[in-house]
């Protein structure tokens, strides 16, 4: 970090007692590195409102005997064809799959290819992870 700028917060004893076992669950030193990471996030949620370039995974399982899943999962990924960087695809079990896709794109453009995998008949549970390039972030 190049400049360093110190500022002062009142907050209420409890919440910070809360914030300090929270941040001392997740493995942080200080105070500062767990605050620095809760603006590096709100930065983020900013990019993806402002439809900007984001990077992330769609994660679903789902069951393969649902007549035709298999081909209409194949069939969104090679619609968006840009957007996908990677695919992952393990078997579960007899009935389940669990298949990642790491993607990469305009935000609006990523929820709605993770909005198409994820309610497509036969998916059990999906989730868009996405984060920011890094571009803008120091």
């Amino acid at each position: 970090m190049s400049d360093l700028y110190r500022f002062g917060i009142s907050i209420d004893a409890k919440l910070i007692e809360r914030f300090d076992a929270a941040i001392g669950r997740k493995g942080y030193s200080n105070r500062s590195e767990a605050i620095r990471d809760l603006i590096r996030d709100v930065l983020v949620r900013e990019e993806w409102g402002a439809d900007e370039e984001i990077v992330g995974t769609v994660t679903i399982v789902y069951d393969h005997h649902v007549r035709d899943i298999t081909s209409r999962l194949v069939e969104a990924q090679h619609t968006e064809p840009d957007l996908i960087l990677s695919c992952m695809h393990v078997h579960l079990d007899h009935h389940n799959c669990l298949e990642v896709v790491a993607v990469r794109g305009r935000a609006k453009k990523v929820q709605g290819f993770a909005d198409e995998i994820i309610g497509a008949r036969g998916v059990k549970h999906g989730k868009l992870a996405a984060t920011t390039t890094g571009r803008k972030l120091t």
